[in-house]
């Protein structure tokens, strides 16, 4: 294949979710094409452990720098578009996005694509505490025109454990399904229309894409999906709430 469809995955973030990418990308190409000529994916894996203490330290230039090494390694090694494979680390975007050259597909800008396609207004968000209580995430949403509804702050620290104390070790209980679930319907009680599985690791919770009556929107699969159809050039960058079609037009690889 050519240099200008090899796609650069910044993944470890964590390891179970960056499993899931590689698979939604390479299922994505087969349900599109019945050849094997497969694009290239390089994956940097950085250590989930270090990142995590960067972020719970609050060190955030260091997670960034962290971040920005990896996407300047995976733009050296000839990749034409690049992914974070994981919600949370865009939380970081404006210190790490503008350290390469190549354009990186950003998270939330999917997921507001499709909710948007799917006419849902009201969302309910799911993930880990800094991506449903933090503003960065729910604001990129708004600026889409979205109405966003987060857990409260018992419910955000439940779904949080659940996360980084299980999925992140590729466990999967029955009774941390069932009270995430319960957080999700209180969230459709307050008007939420669907749910985002805004960490990529909840999809392992509910892998039917449903919870608690509605729509659950895995943002991984959603988001690397998106980044495979972009390499074929079958598609193009959803629009930023940053006004950034400028910079887009003017690369040929998304045109």
């Amino acid at each position: 294949m050519s240099r200008d469809t090899r796609i650069g995955v910044v993944g470890g973030l964590s390891p179970e979710s960056t499993v899931l990418y590689y698979r939604y990308m390479i299922d994505e190409y087969r349900r599109l094409r019945r050849d094997p000529n497969y694009p290239e994916i390089l994956i940097y894996s950085l250590s989930f452990g270090k990142f995590s203490r960067q972020m719970s330290e609050k060190k955030f230039s260091e997670a960034a720098e962290y971040i920005s090494e990896a996407l300047k390694t995976l733009e050296k090694a000839g990749c034409s578009l690049a992914l974070i494979s994981a919600n949370t680390p865009h939380m970081l975007w404006d210190r790490f996005s503008s350290s390469v050259k190549i354009p990186i597909l950003h998270i939330v800008d999917v997921l507001a694509e499709s909710l948007k396609k799917d006419r849902v207004k009201n969302v309910g968000i799911l993930g880990t505490y800094t991506t449903m209580m933090s503003s960065f995430y729910a604001a990129r949403l708004k600026a889409h025109g979205l109405r966003v509804i987060v857990p409260n702050e018992q419910d955000a620290r439940v779904v949080h454990e659940v996360i980084m104390k299980e999925l992140t070790e590729g466990l999967v209980k029955e009774d941390s399904r069932k009270a995430v679930e319960k957080v999700a319907e209180r969230l459709v009680n307050k008007g939420a229309e669907a749910i985002t599985l805004s960490c990529t690791e909840l999809p392992l919770l509910f892998p039917d894409k449903r919870i608690a009556g509605v729509k659950a929107y895995d943002t991984a699969e959603l988001h690397a999906r998106k980044a495979m159809r972009i390499s074929l050039k079958m598609e193009v960058f959803p629009k930023s709430p940053e006004e950034r079609e400028s910079f887009y037009d003017s690369n040929p690889f998304i045109k």
